[in-house]
């Protein structure tokens, strides 16, 4: 058996580097461990790490690196792994030390890879671990290190799984976070990882060159791109509010960045939007007066024939959020997930940015001309954002709901000539604007102005579908007076028998627009009644 075979040479010094690499061939894609093997599995990790603290030849501590790597999958076995003194092994094989030398001995790089991704499977695995990165201080020699690759040339692996680390503490420990954020300079560090991954030159002040013929990313840049932006994310939560000057230019910056990055291809279409996707999530992260960086304003100079413009502004990268996020609504699952951070950031893009919202407007609620269908009813990108109005997931439809109620400039009459009064009930509902009126942000004047086939189709639209109706005879005309009222008081019955069966609850609408019992309705008036008759 490899397991017992690979132990027996480590214990012996004895041919380990080529029963481990067997070993290693074997569970390569291995995951999951037979529990009888337990211990085995254990002291193979303890002789390894004896062993890697020993001077031994640069293919073996691979070969050792690669098996204690597998074996780490395993949470079991990392208990006698998880010391101080193990750590640090690890730690100085990564050349995660203070020592200032750069990394100029090529050979050493594959050790250093593999070092740093047992420590990402350690740290992921052991809460024992992760109080120790905070003891060895991994954070600061983790930023040491991308420094150090800084400008050096086939350290790209290196780098890769060095943010990979860094990702992983700021994401188990809020208090590197901090650190990263405040002590370690961590975000310019990890923008100008990210800047130098996706090779960005610049023509302006927060304007990137777009060359519209450069190639994709490699594989493994695009891997080091999403890692950078991982870790960009955890360590700018909280970053609502810019509180200097000096914070607006990070930000600024940084948003400069995440423009080229959308604008920029992976080597495969899922990885592509993988990589958008991690830039949307970070594009949340920062404050929205910073966002306008994303739309540019279009010159003689920097503007392509394939270049979407709007009022003059470049409004590329906001075409690739659009396309985005309609590429995630056809995908019809997993919405809270993969759909609400790109509804979102265009929401707050839309409510603070005139010339984002007028450009988005026009691609997603184009003036009105055949109202034939119901609103929710077609493929267009209005008709897939009005069907997730009334979704299961109250956080998916409240999310869509209000980004074609900003888009409407958050006036019920234009979102309610859009979507039809029943699909957009809750949102009305949860605003208090089931009477009409308008939200509480402001926007700007300017009409929308309605076609001709909507105007003369208007009078015959049913306010709540949203869609043209032939007129329909009207079934009281047949009737007479005490049929009429037959049928009144047999609906008023049902009403009421629903009513003291707790089946429905009547409900009316408060001056301020929001729902309320009918009997508290009702009280208010009498008690509004009562007053005007005391004041006579």
């Amino acid at each position: 058996m490899a397991l017992e075979a690979a132990l027996a040479a480590v214990r012996a010094r004895d041919e380990a580097e080529r029963l481990l690499s067997r070993f290693n061939e074997q569970n390569r894609a291995t995951f999951k461990f037979e529990p009888s093997d337990e211990e085995k599995r254990k002291e193979l990790c303890e002789e390894i790490l004896h062993l890697l603290d020993k001077d031994i030849k640069t293919s073996c501590k691979v070969a050792c690196l690669e098996a204690l790597r597998i074996l780490s999958r395993d949470k079991q076995v990392l208990v006698p792994v998880t010391t101080k003194k193990n750590m640090e092994i690890l730690m100085k094989l990564a050349k995660l030390d203070t020592v200032e030398d750069p990394l100029d001995d090529v050979t050493d790089f594959p050790v250093i890879v593999e070092a740093l991704k047992c420590l990402c499977n350690i740290v992921f695995n052991s809460p024992v671990a992760q109080k120790l990165s905070l003891e060895l201080n991994l954070a600061a020699l983790l930023c040491n290190l991308l420094r150090k690759c800084k400008d050096q040339q086939f350290v790209e692996d290196i780098k890769c799984f060095d943010l990979r680390l860094l990702f992983l503490l700021s994401l188990l420990h809020t208090d590197i976070r901090s650190q990263l954020r405040y002590d370690l300079q961590g975000l310019p560090l990890l923008t100008q990882a990210l800047e130098t991954t996706l090779c960005v030159r610049w023509t302006d002040k927060y304007i990137t060159a777009e060359d519209q013929e450069k190639s994709p990313l490699s594989l493994q840049e695009a891997d080091c791109a999403i890692e950078a932006l991982k870790a960009l994310f955890n360590v700018t939560l909280d970053s609502w509010n810019v509180h200097s000057e000096n914070d607006s230019h990070e930000f600024r910056y940084m948003t400069a960045i995440l423009r080229h990055c959308l604008l920029t291809l992976g080597p495969t279409e899922e990885k592509t939007e993988e990589l958008h996707s991690n830039a949307i999530n970070l594009l949340s992260n920062i404050p929205v007066s910073c966002l306008d960086v994303l739309i540019s304003p279009s010159t003689q100079d920097n503007t392509e024939e394939t270049d979407i413009k709007y009022n003059g502004m470049n409004m590329d990268a906001v075409q690739v959020l659009l396309k985005f996020m309609e590429k995630r609504i056809d995908k019809g699952s997993s919405y809270r997930e993969g759909l609400t951070p790109v509804l979102s950031l265009l929401t707050r893009c839309c409510r603070s940015h005139r010339n984002i919202r007028k450009f988005i407007k026009a691609e997603v609620l184009p003036p009105l001309r055949d109202v034939s269908n119901r609103p929710e009813v077609g493929t267009t990108l209005r008709n897939k954002l009005v069907r997730l109005m009334t979704h299961v997931d109250l956080g998916v439809k409240q999310i869509a709901a209000e980004f074609l109620f900003v888009l409407c400039k958050e006036r019920v009459d234009s979102l309610l000539k859009y979507t039809g009064y029943g699909n957009a009930a809750g949102l009305l509902a949860a605003r208090g604007l089931l009477a009409g009126g308008r939200g509480e942000n402001w926007y700007s004047d300017d009409e929308d102005t309605d076609t001709e086939e909507y105007k003369s189709a208007k009078p015959n639209i049913n306010l709540i579908t949203g869609h043209l109706e032939e007129p329909m005879p009207n079934p009281l005309d047949e009737m007479t007076e005490e049929q009429k009222e037959y049928e009144a008081m047999k609906l008023v019955n049902m009403f009421d028998k629903l009513s003291r069966d707790n089946v429905i609850t009547p409900v009316g609408v408060r001056p301020d627009g929001t729902m309320t019992p009918l009997k508290e309705v009702a009280s208010q008036y009498q008690a509004s009644e009562r007053a005007m008759s005391d004041s006579d």
